[in-house]
């Protein structure tokens, strides 16, 4: 495999362990309280079209633990706090974009869209924090290209251990 003189495969975990305490700690989160806090971000409000702007899978709840989780694993690895709630906040910015996308054009809640559940949460915080990380273009494509693919991939074992409703 031929690997871009701007890719550096050991950058990439960085970003990886972050995207993935954004996406999963709030899926945690619902699993361990279940329904409690969890206050949906849209208050239930419908767009133009009659539906819910972004549904009740995205709270209040759900975007404090991220960003508290994202946060500390930033300090942890030694980014500075800010660092960290950039990270989350822009993951979470692109989670939500992609909600609303998904439910103008008629997918329910937690329904499946190859990509655009994974591209916008990825490549948001990758394009806010490139530069503390270290990456560049080239790592930036890699690591959505992983995140994206590692989704898809880990989502039917998180269904078979408990911690998602559906298989995707």
């Amino acid at each position: 495999m031929v690997v871009a003189m701007d890719m550096n495969p050991l950058l990439w975990l960085i970003p990886l362990l972050l995207l993935a305490l954004a996406n999963g700690a709030p899926v945690l989160t619902t699993r361990l309280v279940g329904e409690r806090w969890s206050w949906p971000l849209d208050s239930g409000a419908r767009a133009w079209d009659g539906r819910r702007l972004l549904g009740g899978s995205k709270t209040w709840r759900g975007l404090l633990v991220a960003v508290a989780s994202v946060t500390a694993a930033a300090l942890l690895l030694g980014f500075s706090a800010g660092f960290g709630v950039a990270f989350a906040l822009s993951s979470l910015l692109g989670d939500a974009a992609s909600s609303f996308v998904k439910r103008r054009i008629g997918i329910e809640q937690s329904g499946r869209a190859v990509g655009l559940d994974q591209i916008p949460e990825a490549l948001l915080p990758l394009l806010v924090c490139y530069r503390p990380l270290g990456l560049g273009p080239g790592d930036v494509v890699a690591v959505v290209i992983l995140f994206t693919v590692g989704q898809v991939l880990i989502s039917p074992v998180m269904f078979r251990l408990g911690l998602r409703n559906r298989p995707y």
